[in-house]
């Protein structure tokens, strides 16, 4: 599952509450399809020494790229879609303009066995960019995490993707692994390592 949106880090935005964020349910909008788009002119170098008995040492490093990174809906089988089947108890939120258009989304589904709240999609349409309405969406996200006492909010997104992960980062989340491997056996010399961000509620465990 690619997680992507293109949101910058600083997204504070003007305007922002002229923006209704909505439930969007499964019944009305399961199946529409995620047009995602990233651009992004720098990428995290995953450096990892081959794992020993002393153990090894791990680095990201954020290099600049060559020619931009573009990554298309074109360049996979098929969009990314709400209410994926595989995501059974999803929920999802979002804007949608006059016309039933929708704008921008967050889908979110628990992983109960861990008692974490996934972040499966967040979509900004480019029209909709610096209003804020990535942060109002997480907050509904780490609101909706909250009452139900997940313990934390969870997400991917890829080592090419920092425009995506300076917005997760201003947002409080951080770093909780990563698979070099998850994509293709290529991973790091595509420059689209798997990166794995967690936001957490309580690190003393009390909703353990």
């Amino acid at each position: 599952m690619q997680l992507q949106d293109g949101l910058s880090a600083g997204e504070d935005g003007e305007g922002m509450d002229n923006y209704e964020i909505v439930a969007l349910p499964k019944d009305k909008w399961k199946g529409t399809p995620i047009m995602m788009v990233t651009r992004n002119d720098s990428y995290y170098d995953l450096q990892i020494d081959p794992l020993g008995y002393d153990g090894c040492s791990i680095k990201l490093v954020r290099k600049k790229a060559e020619t931009e990174i573009v990554h298309t809906p074109e360049e996979y089988d098929f969009p990314d879609k709400l209410y994926a089947d595989h995501w059974e108890n999803a929920e999802a939120y979002g804007v949608v303009s006059d016309t039933g258009e929708m704008m921008a989304c967050i889908e979110v589904c628990p992983e109960e066995w861990s008692n974490r709240l996934m972040v499966t999609e967040l979509w900004v349409h480019d029209s909709l960019q610096g209003k804020g309405i990535g942060k109002r969406l997480m907050d509904k996200a780490k609101e909706i995490a909250a009452a139900q006492k997940r313990r934390a909010l969870i997400l991917e997104t890829q080592s090419c993707n920092t425009k995506a992960i300076g917005f997760y980062l201003h947002q409080g989340f951080e770093l909780i692994g990563f698979d070099k491997c998850c994509y293709t056996n290529r991973d790091i010399e595509r420059r689209e390592v798997r990166i794995n961000l967690g936001y957490f509620f309580d690190m003393k465990g009390r909703w353990e």
